[in-house]
């Protein structure tokens, strides 16, 4: 009998295979990853395009990513951006930076900025540089950090930008209230925070695919 798992993994190729397509160069960047010994948490095909769509829906030219890992869901957010658009994307491990940056150059994309150091300094510098708000700011970096990186999204944006916050249900554990974990405490916070948070309008969905059960939290900043 096939398990859920199973069954979401294998709709998950299904619709990659027939809608969101293969694509070289991302495919090169999953396999580089790997061989770099990059943890395997990067969004999948689907989420990724998805990224792609939103970033294209809200004629985004300005997207920040806290969370690089090997520079997979940055080249789907910066393919989606007009010639003079940026993407800034921060990481903290510099091999990540390293195999992200190698990716991304394959992939022919050249408005990417990758910023090395811890996220909370970079957010701080970066909002010292006078850049115009971020019309779209993925969070997808260490969950106890969501809530301090969602309030710094909030100050980096401006009316109508999104906010998308990865891993926001932890396989169900979200839930539970005694969870030791420290990555579901820190998704509850910001849960808490985003459900109190009166400048934005947000929601969150469940997901199920090749990369097992979780969610998105989606916000408009209003």
């Amino acid at each position: 009998m096939t398990s859920d798992k199973q069954l979401w993994t294998a709709v998950d190729r299904y619709l990659t295979d027939l809608i969101v397509r293969p694509d070289a160069a991302l495919e090169a960047a999953l396999k580089d990853s790997e061989a770099a010994g990059l943890p395997a948490i990067n969004v999948s095909p689907a989420q990724g395009k998805l990224l792609h769509l939103i970033a294209r829906m809200i004629s985004a030219r300005n997207i920040l990513e806290v969370g690089t890992l090997g520079g997979y869901s940055a080249i789907w957010m910066a393919r989606a951006l007009p010639a003079e658009g940026r993407l800034i994307t921060l990481e903290l491990n510099p091999k990540h930076a390293e195999v992200a940056q190698s990716n991304i150059a394959r992939a022919g994309v050249s408005n990417v900025d990758i910023r090395l150091g811890r996220a909370l300094d970079t957010l701080e510098t970066i909002a010292t540089e006078r850049r115009p708000p971020f019309d779209l700011i993925f969070i997808d970096a260490d969950k106890p950090g969501n809530s301090d990186y969602f309030a710094w999204a909030l100050k980096l944006s401006r009316p109508g930008s999104v906010i998308i916050v990865d891993n926001v249900i932890r396989n169900g554990a979200v839930i539970e209230p005694e969870n030791p974990d420290a990555s579901v405490q820190g998704v509850r916070r910001f849960n808490e925070m985003l459900a109190a948070e009166k400048r934005v309008s947000a929601t969150e969905i469940q997901t199920v695919g090749i990369k097992g059960y979780d969610g998105l939290a989606l916000a408009v900043v209003l």
